[in-house]
């Protein structure tokens, strides 16, 4: 069961459309995730959700009380969605607890709620401090408390993570993710980072241009997009021109496995971590000239300059083995079946209704 349903939303800033018949269903007690580019539309949509915006067309249900539609509009207040903005907001005056209290019926406090949701984030213990004494990601944590305290039945999370740095990121959105699903709580979560979508999400909405191109589990999305623009957006990836024939794509690098692409001219989508890099430049179906080598501790990404003068990516795993140095010659082969649409991709709406991806290995 949903329980929060948007059919057919629109918004418009004059004569800018930032939404354009949005549709989305968040199933109870799942978090989904609102990834796009900045200026798509994901934060109109959130302020929509929440009341802050009145819609121009469309419906917002909300449980099963529909909160924004033809002549509603419920105020923000009344709709008992609780938001988590990017900086926190707590109150500087309050300590830890009273800034999670705040709202509260005094019999919800005696009943302990507080205690509750501050050990569900990992504050057990700290609701004396003043935010001042917190860190960034205390405070964060402190802001979610606060949300689920009176068991919203929605929960809309603003880019939450944006203002904390990468390792402190990882490990509170990880928290937060825990800290939802062990209270149940249903949530939207809006984000420009492909990794925290992928990593925390049971569904991910992908926008663009106000509109939501795909909705599906992060696997989905990540090995089935449905047209090259997704593909790209959601994880690195290598397009490439293509002309299909029976289950083959023919490209730069070699003849590659397309089952139930359609014949003709097209794009192909290769994931980096399925080009492999051969340093015997004889063993693979094309050769290449290492080009660069983005090190990232678990793994590393090449760029490879093929001899047409088209760059290539490959992510490899095997960092102790030596060589691969810029200029050095390798041969390159793609692994498994690679993602194919019937032609090239510039606009992602369009091709969305025509893409045949195949489903990687």
């Amino acid at each position: 069961m949903a329980n929060l349903t948007v059919r057919g939303l629109r918004k418009s800033y004059g004569p800018v459309m930032a939404l354009d018949g949005i549709d989305l269903d968040v199933a109870a007690g799942a978090l989904t995730a609102v990834l796009g580019p900045s200026g798509c539309g994901k934060t109109t949509l959130l302020r929509c959700v929440a009341g802050f915006e009145r819609v121009n067309a469309g419906e917002v249900v909300v449980g099963s009380r529909t909160v924004s539609g033809r002549g509603v509009h419920l105020a923000p207040e009344r709709r008992r969605v609780a938001v988590v903005p990017q900086e926190g907001a707590l109150f500087p005056h309050l300590s830890v607890a009273g800034n999670v209290a705040y709202g509260l019926p005094r019999s919800v406090r005696r009943r302990g709620r507080v205690d509750e949701v501050l050990e569900l984030v990992g504050l057990a213990g700290l609701g004396d401090r003043m935010p001042h004494q917190l860190s960034g990601g205390q405070q964060q944590r402190v802001a979610v408390a606060r949300a689920l305290a009176p068991r919203p039945p929605l929960v809309l999370l603003d880019e939450p993570f944006s203002a904390l740095d990468a390792g402190l990121r990882a490990e509170v959105r990880l928290d937060v993710r825990e800290a939802l699903r062990a209270d149940g709580a249903t949530a939207v979560l809006v984000t420009h980072d492909q990794a925290e979508a992928l990593s925390m999400a049971d569904q991910v909405a992908v926008m663009r241009d106000g509109r939501i191109l795909q909705s599906g589990t992060p696997a989905e999305v990540y090995y089935g997009p449905v047209d090259a623009w997704v593909g790209d957006f959601v994880g690195e990836a290598v397009l490439l021109p293509a002309r299909m024939s029976q289950g083959v794509a023919t490209t730069v690098l070699g003849e590659l496995a397309a089952p139930h692409a359609p014949s003709g001219a097209g794009t192909v989508l290769v994931r980096p971590e399925q080009v492999e890099v051969l340093e015997d430049p004889a063993a693979g179906a094309v050769v290449a000239t290492v080009a660069r080598q983005d090190f990232f501790g678990h793994d590393a990404l090449l760029a490879l300059d093929l001899d047409d003068g088209m760059q290539v990516q490959a992510r490899i795993f095997d960092l102790a083995e030596p060589g691969l140095a810029p200029g050095q010659r390798v041969g390159l082969r793609v692994r498994g079946p690679v993602l194919a649409y019937p032609r090239p991709d510039s606009t992602g709406a369009d091709a969305s209704r025509s893409a045949v991806p195949a489903v990687m290995a």
